[in-house]
């Protein structure tokens, strides 16, 4: 029962995966770039798109929690070292989400998008976001995939691997509701409250990808 308690590791476990995984994913930072991408779409559509995004994201992330180890075996590159990467890597996206260059680049690539259906002279309404950009690299990209391998990294067994992967649901099932919800969130959030959330969050995410580093190291070095 200890493991269940709240100081217990397994609970632990799940609150950092889940504050990792929700940082870097960033579900109400997803919320204005579905709205705008979805804009002067019917509800079904809407629905459609925000479903459909999600599970390719669960997909793409699951694999990775799951086959990350055995890819970097194949490549010869080890867990330490990866820790040390995408701790780095992570760091970077947190001073990104800090000076608000995050939310620039994913704004560009919305308008990338409408920008691209508007030349081929097809209706927004008929335009496929699921995968690109909402599920890849908006959902899964580069961020949640380094994330998520290494918090899958760190367990030790299978339970600890169940409880990463719930962490991982979590966070994507609040995204899928965040989306379904875009229009009364974009209405209550505003835009200055969403910016002091993205800098708080970045300044946890910098911590936390300091910790993937320190671990790194000690790992490499057997401190």
């Amino acid at each position: 029962m200890s493991g269940l308690s709240l100081d217990g590791p397994l609970v632990q476990l799940f609150i950092s995966a889940f504050v990792t995984l929700f940082v870097v994913i960033d579900p109400p930072g997803c919320v204005p770039i579905f709205s705008s991408l979805t804009a002067g779409t019917t509800p079904k559509h809407r629905f459609d798109m925000a479903v459909r995004s999600s599970l390719i994201a669960a997909g793409v992330l699951i694999a990775f929690a799951l086959g990350g180890e055995a890819f970097l075996s194949a490549l010869g590159i080890t867990l330490p070292a990866f820790k040390i990467a995408g701790g780095l890597m992570v760091f970077v996206i947190a001073i990104d989400m800090v000076f608000e260059k995050r939310t620039q680049r994913r704004e560009s690539r919305a308008e990338e998008v409408k920008s691209a259906a508007d030349a081929a002279g097809k209706p927004l309404e008929e335009e496929d976001i699921s995968v690109f950009p909402m599920a890849i690299p908006m959902l899964a990209g580069p961020g949640s995939i380094a994330s998520v391998m290494l918090l899958s990294a760190r367990t030790g067994d299978l339970v600890q691997e169940a409880v990463v992967l719930g962490a991982l649901v979590t966070v994507l099932l609040l995204t899928l509701l965040c989306m379904l919800a875009a229009g009364p969130i974009m209405k209550l959030m505003g835009a200055k409250f969403e910016g002091a959330l993205t800098r708080l969050l970045g300044v946890v995410l910098a911590a936390l990808a300091a910790q993937f580093v320190i671990d790194g190291i000690k790992q490499s070095f057997g401190l």
